[in-house]
């Protein structure tokens, strides 16, 4: 009689081996920095941007002056914003400080960039650090700096002139002098970042493009109009867009190279903030101007945005 052949029972799936308690700690670790590390900013972003924005939008609608209780006003100080003749006056100086500042800022950092991307320039490295050095410091050193240069009396510029036998130059008596120190300050305060902005762009565009088109015959010029210039779109649609809003919501440097002079001339509409809401004490109507201030520059980004996406 044949023996009945046995078929061996497959073998089963090894049941999967319990995670580690050191792989549950990195998957724990994973999930709770990057909830952890959202939620400080979170926090931060109430605390210094949310809150100052509301107290200042409430503080707006009432006579607040610093001390005492809230009576609230309406748009009483709307009103009296908008017939303000100094309002607008510090308004107006801030547009034209802006428009004039802010093409300088662009075409100073623009073309160091382009000088410190070259490869036949030399010694770019130390060129970097020298001029990034005055975006290290505080405006208000920088300020105190150009005030000792363009100083009406004892600046060092008029000092050279007068030694060279010409007449002292009224840096600090003319509105329009002033305004042109405050602003070859600002650019050259402001420059080394966006410069730092504009060297990463000009190092992504593709070499390929650039040679293409010098073996299509064309010059330096045309290759930058034609080629870098649009590859760095993104970038100066940026740098223009920062260096707006900055040169609108200037303050420190000009207080400390001309404090708004002469006399309230070159006051711009941060500086006539501060000195209605401080040396005033009229805070409920320098936040009212605050919040014009700020539907300002929301007004100027939103152009600038669907300006860039018209191009794009």
């Amino acid at each position: 009689m044949a023996q009945p052949t046995i078929t061996p029972a497959p073998e089963q799936a090894p049941a999967p081996a319990v995670r580690s308690k050191s792989q549950q700690n990195r998957r724990n670790r994973y999930v709770l920095a990057p909830l952890i590390l959202l939620g400080v900013n979170v926090v931060l972003f109430l605390v210094f941007f949310v809150w100052p924005g509301a107290l200042g939008l409430l503080y707006s609608f009432t006579d607040y002056r610093g001390v005492g209780k809230l009576n609230f006003i309406g748009l009483a100080n709307f009103q009296k914003l908008f017939a303000d003749s100094t309002f607008y006056a510090a308004l107006g100086r801030t547009f034209v400080y802006t428009v004039l500042s802010v093409p300088l800022v662009f075409v100073c950092s623009l073309g160091v960039a382009s000088l410190l991307v070259s490869k036949a320039v030399r010694g770019r490295t130390a060129a970097k650090i020298i001029i990034f050095l005055p975006w290290l410091i505080s405006p208000i050193v920088v300020g105190v700096i150009w005030k000792w240069l363009f100083g009406q009396d004892f600046g060092f510029v008029n000092f050279l002139i007068t030694s060279a036998g010409g007449s002292a130059v009224p840096w600090s008596s003319n509105g329009n002098l002033a305004l042109m120190v405050v602003i070859f300050a600002s650019a050259w305060g402001g420059t080394a970042f966006n410069m730092l902005l504009f060297i990463a762009a000009l190092k992504n565009i593709p070499e390929a493009l650039l040679e293409a088109a010098e073996l299509d015959g064309a010059n330096a010029w045309q290759r930058f109009r034609n080629v870098t210039f649009p590859g760095i779109a993104p970038t100066s649609f940026m740098v223009i867009l920062l260096s707006t809003i900055g040169s609108m919501k200037e303050f420190a440097m000009i207080q400390a190279l001309t404090n708004g002079g002469p006399g309230t001339e070159n006051t711009l509409i941060v500086q006539y903030i501060y000195k209605t809401g401080f040396e005033q004490s009229k805070v409920g109507y320098a936040s009212a101007a605050s919040m014009v201030l700020m539907v300002v520059l929301l007004a100027i980004a939103l152009i600038q945005l669907r300006f860039n996406r018209k191009k794009a």
